[in-house]
C-alpha cells in the first residue's frame, strides 16, 4: 500500500515526479477545471464552467538528439506540454463577452540550476526551465496559457452596431451660439 501511494503521488500534477514520468513512457492527461488556475480564472468572466485539456509526456533524449546541444554523456530530460482551454473575456472594441480560445504546444527541456538555464535559454528554440523534483505541472499549464491569449481580446466581428459619430441626438440638437460670436457682438456695440 504503502508504495501504491508512493507512485500515486508521482503522478499528482502539481507535484510531479518528471524523471518517475519519462521513465515510465507514459503521458499524463486530464481536464481540470479553470479554477484551478487561480490567475487565468482571474481574467475569466465565467471561470467556474470552464475546463482546462492538457496532456503531458517526458521523456529522457541524448545530448546527440538535442540540437545545439554539447556533447554530454547524460540524457537529457524533456517534457512535452498540450494545454487548450477557452477563455471568455471582453472584447475591447465593443465591451461584450468574447470567448477566446487558448492553446499551447511546446518542449520544454530541463537543466540542473538557474545559471544554465539562463545561459542555455537564448540560444535554444525550446525553452529551458531548471528541474524540480516534485514538479508543479498545473503553474506551467498556467502560465503557458496566460502568454498564449491574445493582447487585445476582440471579436472578428462584433454583435452589436457600433457608434461611428455622435449620434443622432446631438446632431440634431439646436446649435449653441459660438462664444467668440458673442464677443464680436459686444465689442462692436
Amino acid at each position: 500500500k504503502h508504495t501504491r501511494e508512493r507512485m500515486a503521488t508521482r503522478l499528482l500534477p502539481d507535484r510531479l515526479d518528471l524523471r518517475h514520468l519519462a521513465q515510465a513512457g507514459d503521458a499524463l492527461a486530464g481536464e481540470d477545471a479553470l479554477t484551478l488556475l487561480p490567475r487565468l480564472a482571474a481574467e475569466a468572466a465565467d471561470a467556474e464552467s470552464r475546463r482546462v485539456r492538457w496532456t503531458a509526456r517526458a521523456e529522457w533524449r541524448r545530448a546527440a538528439d538535442v540540437p545545439g546541444a554539447k556533447a554530454v554523456q547524460a540524457p537529457v530530460l524533456w517534457l512535452h506540454l498540450s494545454a487548450a482551454t477557452e477563455l471568455p473575456l471582453t472584447c475591447q472594441r465593443c465591451l461584450t463577452p468574447v470567448v477566446e480560445p487558448l492553446a499551447v504546444d511546446r518542449w520544454f527541456r530541463f537543466v540542473a540550476d538557474e545559471a544554465t538555464a539562463d545561459a542555455e535559454d537564448e540560444d535554444s528554440e525550446e525553452d529551458v526551465l531548471v528541474f524540480q523534483p516534485a514538479f508543479n505541472l498545473l503553474e506551467l499549464i498556467e502560465d503557458e496559457l496566460i502568454m498564449a491569449q491574445p493582447l487585445v481580446p476582440m471579436h472578428e466581428v462584433c454583435p452589436t452596431v457600433l457608434p461611428t459619430s455622435a449620434g443622432p441626438a446631438l446632431e440634431d440638437a439646436p446649435a449653441k451660439p459660438n462664444p467668440f460670436a458673442v464677443l464680436q457682438q459686444i465689442k462692436k456695440s
